[in-house]
């Protein structure tokens, strides 16, 4: 099992690489929150251990925008013991929260329980809507059966919207989660590259049927009933 842990505390990170991997868990590591964004992203964690005081971007907004694409557990280890902190980290979508310094039998536990609730559902093979067919594991996509090329960045913002049919992503979780944090208010760049990915994918480009903008929030992915 894939645990990815997220700290800035380079003591805490080797200890907890320690810890759990002297129990079987396959660990990686991030040292800030862009960088956890990142791993996620690529490594595809079965849980998520993160610290909330992070440089580049605090635990909050990593748990935002991962949030935007899946539904991995998250784990909280912070030293913040006040209950706004707490409510902050679960409002934002993390499933648990402990407070250092923490027994190593608790954060197992945590982890253990965890791993119980989250449902056990394969990631989709592939997505298809008119006459598309988006290949998650392949990354790859076809149109009446001809590859269409999407760029590296085009993929990026494809990828969370058809893994979340229906569900609104906001703007914000876009553009951090492909852009970085200090591209919250780029929402330019938004319209640009949904703009090539309609006339890539959809059957009127003016008039998108699956790529649907909620204006001044976000987009949606809506596939056919």
């Amino acid at each position: 099992m894939r645990v990815l842990v997220a700290d800035d505390d380079p003591q805490i990170l080797r200890a907890l690489r320690i810890i759990l991997g002297a129990h079987g868990y396959d660990v990686s590591t991030a040292r800030d929150g862009r960088e956890a964004i990142d791993m996620a992203a690529h490594d595809r964690p079965d849980v998520i251990v993160l610290d909330l005081g992070m440089p580049r971007l605090d635990g909050v907004g990593v748990i935002e925008a991962v949030r935007g694409w899946t539904t991995t557990p998250i784990l909280v280890v912070s030293g913040r013991s006040d209950t706004s902190g707490k409510v902050d980290a679960l409002d934002a979508g993390a499933d648990d929260y402990v407070v250092k310094p923490f027994a190593t039998e608790e954060l197992l536990a945590r982890i253990r329980a965890l791993t119980r609730r989250a449902p056990e559902v394969a990631d989709t093979p592939a997505v298809s809507f008119g006459d598309v067919v988006v290949d998650l594991a392949a990354k790859r996509v076809t149109r009446a059966g001809q590859d269409v090329r999407l760029t590296p960045t085009e993929w990026a913002l494809l990828e969370p919207l058809v893994r979340n049919p229906r569900r609104l992503i906001t703007q914000q979780t876009l553009l951090t989660s492909v852009w970085g944090p200090t591209h919250t208010r780029d929402s330019g760049y938004l319209r640009i590259y949904l703009g090539t990915l309609r006339k890539k994918l959809e059957p009127e480009p003016s008039s998108p049927r699956y790529l649907i903008t909620e204006p001044g929030i976000g987009y949606r992915f809506t596939p056919d009933e």
